[in-house]
C-alpha cells in the first residue's frame, strides 16, 4: 500500500513522493488525511538540521504530529471505526523513511487508539488539537500563567487556556505583525513593561538566551515555565535566581488525557480555536509552504490541505 508523502531527505531538502506503507494489522487503521500542520518548533529545527539528538532522529523522515482525517479501512478489530473523523499525532507505518513524527501524509496507519475522534465541524482547526494539549498539560502542571513569552499559536493557547481558568495573563510579543489577535488578554512589547514582581512566567518562544532576563521580571519564589522547544543549551546567572529562590519547570510532552480534556473544552466551547490557522497550502506545494512557515512573519499556522492530493 502506498501513501503520498512529505519527507525531509536530508537538512533544508524536501520532496512529496510516493511512499510503500507496512501492513494493516487487525487493531490498526487506515486514515485518509485532510489537513496537516506545519510545527515552527520542532519541525523547523527538523527541517535545519539543527534538531539536538532524539530518538527516532535520523533522515530521510516524514515530519509532522498536526493530521486531521477519515478513516477508510481498518483491521478486523476495528472495523466499527470506519468512516469517524480522526486526529492523529503522527505515524510510524514506512518501509522507506523513518516515522519522525511521520503524520504529514495524504495516507497514515495508525493502531486505533491513536486515533482520536473530533467534531467534523473543527475541519483544519483540528489540526491544533496537539498543541493545545501541549499547552493545556503546561498550564495543569503548575500555576496559571501572569506572563507568558511569545504571542505565536502556542502562546495563544496557553493564554486562551488561562483566561478559560479564570486567568488573566499579559503576554509579551516583539513582532509587531503578531500584537493583535488577543482574545481576553493583553499583548504588549517587554520594552513597554516594568513589573518585576510575575510569579509564574511561561516562556514559549525558543530563546535559549533568555533566562536572565526572565529572572528579573520574577518575584520571590516565582517560577519560570519552559513550554517551547530549544534548540541550544540553557543557562543562567546564578546570584540573581537565588536571591529570588526561582523556581524552573519543563513542560514536557502532552499525554493521552491532555488531549481528551482539549477535545472536550472545545467541544462545549470553552476553548476557542478560531483565528489560529493564518496561511493554507495545498499539500502539493509543500515545499513552498514549509520555508513561508519558518520565514514569514506573519504566519501564526501553516496548514497543507491533502483533499486533492491524489
Amino acid at each position: 500500500m502506498q501513501t503520498l508523502a512529505v519527507v525531509l531527505n536530508a537538512p533544508e531538502s524536501l520532496d512529496l513522493r510516493p511512499l510503500e506503507m507496512h501492513a494493516m494489522g487487525d487493531d490498526a487503521v487506515l486514515i485518509a488525511v485532510e489537513f496537516s500542520g506545519i510545527s515552527t518548533g520542532t519541525e523547523r529545527l527538523l527541517f535545519t538540521g539543527r534538531m539536538p539528538p532524539f530518538p527516532g532522529m535520523g533522515y530521510p523522515l516524514v515530519p509532522g504530529y498536526e493530521s486531521v482525517g477519515r478513516i477508510t479501512d481498518a483491521g478486523r478489530n476495528a472495523q466499527c471505526r470506519i468512516g469517524e473523523r480522526v486526529f492523529v499525532p503522527g505515524a510510524s507505518c514506512y518501509k522507506d523513511a523513518r516515522g519522525l513524527f511521520g503524520g504529514t501524509a495524504s495516507h497514515v496507519i495508525v493502531p486505533a487508539a491513536r486515533a482520536v475522534p473530533v467534531s467534523d465541524a473543527l475541519a483544519e482547526k483540528g489540526v491544533l488539537l496537539a498543541l493545545a494539549a501541549t499547552a493545556f498539560h503546561a498550564v495543569a502542571g503548575g500555576r496559571l500563567a501572569d506572563l507568558i513569552v511569545g504571542h505565536g499559536v502556542l502562546g495563544r493557547l496557553i493564554a486562551r487556556i488561562s483566561v478559560a481558568a479564570g486567568g488573566s495573563p499579559t503576554v509579551w510579543e516583539t513582532n509587531p505583525k503578531r500584537l493583535s489577535g488577543a482574545d481576553g488578554y493583553e499583548v504588549i512589547n517587554p520594552d513597554s513593561d516594568d513589573r518585576r514582581d510575575y510569579n509564574s512566567i511561561y516562556d514559549v518562544s525558543g530563546d535559549a538566551t533568555i533566562l536572565d532576563s526572565l529572572v528579573g521580571r520574577l518575584t520571590k519564589q516565582g517560577e519560570i515555565v519552559l513550554a517551547g522547544f530549544y534548540g541550544q543549551p540553557l543557562s543562567f546567572t546564578f546570584p540573581p535566581a537565588f536571591m529570588r529562590e526561582a523556581r524552573f519547570r519543563v513542560a514536557a510532552e502532552w499525554v493521552s488525557d491532555d488531549l481528551k480534556s482539549v477535545n472536550m473544552m472545545v467541544d462545549t466551547g470553552a476553548l476557542s480555536l478560531d483565528g489560529l490557522v493564518s496561511h493554507r497550502q495545498p499539500a502539493a506545494k509543500a515545499s513552498q509552504a514549509y520555508p513561508e512557515a519558518f520565514e514569514n512573519s506573519e504566519c501564526v499556522k501553516m496548514v497543507l490541505d491533502w483533499r486533492d492530493a491524489v
